[in-house]
């Protein structure tokens, strides 16, 4: 077992079958030693969303389940990862996290949701998880899922 899986189960975490794209784009690009993850939005193992992830952060959706649909995206991104690079330990260092939160007007607590997603690759790669980030709220996002994130992740030679 990879020593990235192994904390991931430490954590109880199973990844799932990496989501297919649901539009015309491709779930992940490899350019050079860059691994790009198209935005991952909040599915449970099942493939669906559970209706405390779905709608506006700030109104139907709370910040702490806003901030477990991040963390949901983020395990998404992972399988995503797994699928294109076969072994989760070819992960060099996380770049860049995206996040799109859907939130209600005048909610700007957007940073303290996308700690879900931050804060679980961190747990799972350790320092090689430290990574820039961007976070936004949006007006709606597929689904009207409460959040997506994309990734930008290196590859090591």
């Amino acid at each position: 077992m990879s020593e990235v899986e192994a904390r991931l189960a430490a954590l109880g975490i199973v990844l799932p079958t990496a989501a297919a794209p649901v539009a015309n784009y491709v779930p992940f690009v490899v350019s050079g030693r860059l691994l790009v993850v198209s935005g991952q939005l909040a599915f449970g193992a099942d493939g669906k969303l559970d209706p405390a992830h779905v709608g506006k952060v700030g109104a139907a959706v709370s910040v702490e389940a806003g901030k477990a649909a991040a963390r949901l995206c983020a395990i998404n991104i992972l399988a995503q990862a797994k699928a294109a690079l076969g072994d989760l330990d070819k992960i060099s260092r996380c770049v860049r996290l995206g996040g799109f939160i859907n939130t209600a007007p005048g909610f700007s607590t957007v940073a303290a949701v996308m700690n879900g997603a931050s804060d679980l690759v961190v747990e799972v790669l350790g320092e090689k998880g430290r990574h820039a980030r961007s976070t936004v709220g949006v007006a709606e996002l597929p689904f009207d899922c409460a959040v997506e994130v994309d990734a930008m992740l290196e590859i090591a030679s």
